[in-house]
């Protein structure tokens, strides 16, 4: 939701950066100075048909003003399965390229152990615990308001049990 006086207030911050006054502004845009006022004040948004030519004068852009300075990053709310097994896989190819006697490696999987109280190394060498890891990092994604392509996971998993748990959160999480 967007908040209209957080936008006037950055609209009011980049017009006095610029050295103008709300009088100069309106009439860069062929507007009055009440309205550039009304924006400022929070009581009303620039029209659409001036907001392209509102930007280029003070420089930024429409969803950084709308956004009242801050710049609107669109989290990805899908996670793949793919990209899941290719991050473990990444784990495992640091051991690879730095060696397994590495201590950032060593570092890493001992981390890992003793956070989530597994044998990491053991996990990724048998196809059914690799599996729960998987489910695992799924199911922590959507706990955190990420979702997932059923279909993708019911073809990929052998585990029933497994997407029957994944299902459940997704379930629980859409409400």
């Amino acid at each position: 939701m967007m908040d209209t006086i957080k936008t006037g207030r950055y609209i009011q911050h980049l017009r006095k950066t610029k050295g103008m006054t709300q009088k100069e502004l309106a009439e860069k845009l062929n507007i009055s100075f009440q309205a550039v006022s009304k924006w400022e004040n929070g009581d009303a948004l620039p029209d659409t048909g001036i907001l392209l030519d509102l930007c280029d004068v003070l420089e930024t852009t429409a969803d950084k003003l709308l956004n009242g300075g801050t710049v609107a990053v669109k989290e990805r709310r899908m996670m793949r399965l793919e990209d899941v097994i290719i991050g473990f896989e990444c784990i495992e190819d640091i051991g690879k390229y730095f060696g397994e006697s590495s201590t950032f490696y060593q570092g890493m999987v001992e981390g890992i152990n003793q956070k989530m109280n597994i044998d990491l190394l053991a996990y990724l060498k048998d196809p059914r615990t690799r599996e729960v890891l998987y489910a695992e990092v799924l199911i922590q994604g959507i706990l955190d308001g990420k979702t997932v392509d059923m279909e993708e996971i019911e073809a990929t998993f052998q585990n029933e049990k497994m997407v029957g748990t994944i299902r459940k959160y997704l379930e629980k999480a859409k409400g």
